[in-house]
C-alpha cells in the first residue's frame, strides 16, 4: 500500500500520534537545554518526496537536514529539515555562547542539530511503536548542510525514492521569545504502510 491510498481518517490518526511524539520530544529537549520548550504539529500532509524542496521554501533555500533509516518491524526513511535560520536559532538555544557565528558551522554545532534530529525521530517512533505494539528504531543519524534541492536530489538517487510519497509532519518549537520551524518527513516502505494501517485497525478508504 502507498500513502496515496490513505484517507483523511488515516492522516488525522497519524497526526494524533505525531502530537504525542513531539510532546515526548519537547520534554527531552527541555531537559537538554534546561528550560521549557513548547512543540506542536500544525499539519500532517502527504506529498511526493520529489517536491520536498517546495515544502521547505524552495530548492535553493539553505537547510540543515538530518537523515536516518527506519529499522525494526517497519522499515523506511526519516528526513528532518530545518531552514538555516531555524537551525541557527536552535543551535543558539542548545549551545548558548558556544554556538557558531557567521556562515561556518562547527562540529559541535552540527552535533547539536544531529542530536535534536535523533531525539525527534526516537520520540516519534516511540509514540508510533507504542500505538502499534512494535519496536521501531532509527539508525544513527547523519547531518548535511546544503540547498534543499541538492539534498533531496542526492537522496532520490542514493535511496531510489523517485516515485515515493512522504508523510510531512510540520513541527514548530516555541521558546520564550522565538519560534523554530522544522519539517519531519516519514517515508515507510510500501509494505510497512500496510502494516501501520492494519495495526491501527482503520480500514483504507
Amino acid at each position: 500500500m502507498r500513502f496515496a491510498a490513505l484517507s483523511s481518517r488515516h492522516t488525522d490518526l497519524l497526526g494524533e500520534i505525531s502530537n504525542i511524539g513531539v510532546g515526548h520530544a519537547a520534554t527531552a529537549l527541555a531537559q537538554m537545554i534546561g528550560r521549557d520548550v513548547g512543540m506542536r504539529v500544525p499539519s500532517v500532509t502527504i506529498t511526493p518526496f520529489s517536491r520536498v524542496p517546495d515544502a521547505v521554501g524552495g530548492s535553493e533555500r539553505p537547510v540543515a537536514a538530518v537523515y536516518c533509516q527506519l529499522m525494526g518491524n517497519i522499515t523506511g526513511h526519516i528526513l528532518l529539515v530545518f531552514p538555516r535560520d531555524s537551525a541557527d536559532r536552535l543551535m543558539k538555544a542548545l549551545l548558548g555562547d558556544r554556538a557558531p557565528s557567521g556562515d561556518e558551522w562547527t562540529e559541535q554545532g552540527a552535533s547539536s542539530i544531529r542530536e535534536v534530529g535523533n531525539i525527534l525521530a526516537s520520540a516519534y517512533l516511540n509514540a508510533l511503536g507504542s500505538m502499534l505494539d512494535m519496536t521501531l528504531i532509527p539508525s544513527v543519524p547523519s547531518i548535511v548542510y546544503d540547498m534543499a534541492g541538492a539534498i533531496v536530489d542526492a537522496l532520490l538517487i542514493e535511496q531510489g525514492l523517485t516515485d515515493d510519497l512522504a508523510l510531512l509532519i510540520e513541527t514548530e518549537f516555541f521558546g520564550k521569545d522565538q519560534k523554530i520551524s522544522g519539517h519531519f518527513f516519514l517515508l515507510p516502505d510500501p509494505e510497512s504502510v500496510s502494516t501501520v494501517i492494519s495495526r491501527l485497525g482503520v480500514a483504507p478508504g
